[in-house]
């Protein structure tokens, strides 16, 4: 995660925001975090975010260790499709799901081997061995000579 100078990353979001924005977002955007939240299913509600605090117990403040807590935080929250893997935030993840395939089975039906024929056209292969070895078929060009 690369934030420009001055930036501070919402432990909520990942959004970046100046040092007093991020003030003012981060009351924000936890309502709206909890209301969202509210309305998921109970299987998918999760506990409240908190905010990370800064490492380091000489009381420094090291900016880039506070953003990419906050940005862990705000990844933290997002769920993984059961389908394919990828992860949404919770509002998005339904949306996701209607348009996502489940992965092809392995069991399915197999495709068969085809090689080049003699005249051009495809036929089956029939040799295991020869197929192992032999490297996918090539169309060629026909070169057509303008008048």
């Amino acid at each position: 995660m690369v934030s420009g100078p001055g930036f501070r990353v919402c432990y909520i979001c990942g959004r970046e925001f100046g040092s007093q924005s991020i003030a003012i977002h981060e009351p924000q955007c936890l309502e709206k975090w909890r209301t969202e939240n509210s309305k998921l299913p109970k299987h998918l509600r999760r506990p409240e975010p908190s905010k990370p605090q800064p490492l380091g117990g000489s009381g420094s403040y090291n900016l880039q260790a506070v953003n990419e807590a906050a940005f862990q935080s705000s990844q933290a929250q997002l769920l993984p499709c059961e389908s394919c893997g990828r992860t949404f935030l919770p509002d998005r993840l339904p949306v996701h799901q209607r348009s996502c395939k489940p992965k092809a089975q392995l069991s399915g039906p197999k495709m068969q081997n085809l090689t080049l024929g003699s005249k051009g056209g495809l036929k089956q292969s029939t040799n295991s061995k020869q197929q192992s070895n032999m490297a996918a078929p090539t169309m060629t060009d026909k070169v057509i000579h303008a008048k």
